[in-house]
């Protein structure tokens, strides 16, 4: 049963540094009708501590928890405690950690710029069971649903790879070393390995053999 307007959101902070929490609980203080912090935590382990010990609505995490993954953590606390909705704050203003949030069921995805009544409203939302995205984040999300839909994305633009690091992929995908990809795309071969160490990050892998893996399970390239 969802729980009463009126009745505060139960939060758990999840952030790694302590001057963050310190502020979120400064900026939230200001609204106790609407925002109930629970528990905080600085690192996944206490997270989910915090999240068996306090039944929370929500949760608001980073993507990056020092060494350690938000979007891991979404995972796991979506996965463990169904009741629970993760809402992601981060500085990360790019599209390709909103999809892999998404992915993972993040129920929002806020840029720490936004101001205390915003981020009530999303959180607000949040718990109703809406999706919340950032404003800055919306439009070009919009626009990129447009442009897929009008066929006019590459392969791998939904896992947040830019067109280049897809190209990069399907010469890895066909057997190309870094220095063979270089010559057909015509670019050094230092900047090939910056393409190929930015689709690693965002594919979630850390060797070429499981960026191929990733892009043959989803079928990248026919």
């Amino acid at each position: 049963m969802p729980a009463s307007p009126a009745t505060p959101i139960r939060l758990v902070l999840v952030d790694d540094h302590e001057m963050v929490l310190h502020g979120l609980d400064a900026m939230l203080g200001h609204f106790p009708e609407e925002v109930r912090i629970v528990g905080q935590a600085t690192t996944a382990a206490g997270a989910l501590t915090q999240v068996s010990e306090h039944s929370p609505d929500l949760v608001l995490c980073d993507v990056r928890i020092g060494k350690e993954s938000g979007l891991d953590l979404c995972r796991q606390i979506t996965a463990q405690y169904p009741g629970t909705k993760v809402v992601l704050l981060t500085v990360y203003d790019d599209e390709h950690y909103l999809y892999q949030a998404l992915r993972v069921g993040a129920s929002g995805y806020i840029l720490k710029r936004i101001d205390g009544q915003e981020l009530v409203g999303h959180l607000r939302r949040a718990r109703e069971g809406e999706t919340v995205v950032d404003h800055a984040l919306a439009g070009r999300v919009a626009l990129s649903a447009a442009r897929l839909s009008a066929g006019e994305f590459w392969s791998g633009a939904h896992l947040g790879l830019t067109q280049r690091e897809s190209e990069v992929l399907e010469l890895l995908v066909s057997g190309h070393s870094n220095k063979a990809v270089a010559g057909r795309l015509v670019v050094s071969e230092d900047t090939v390995k910056t393409h190929v160490r930015g689709l690693y990050r965002k594919l979630g892998v850390s060797d070429r053999s499981g960026a191929i893996a990733v892009a043959l399970r989803e079928g990248l390239f026919h």
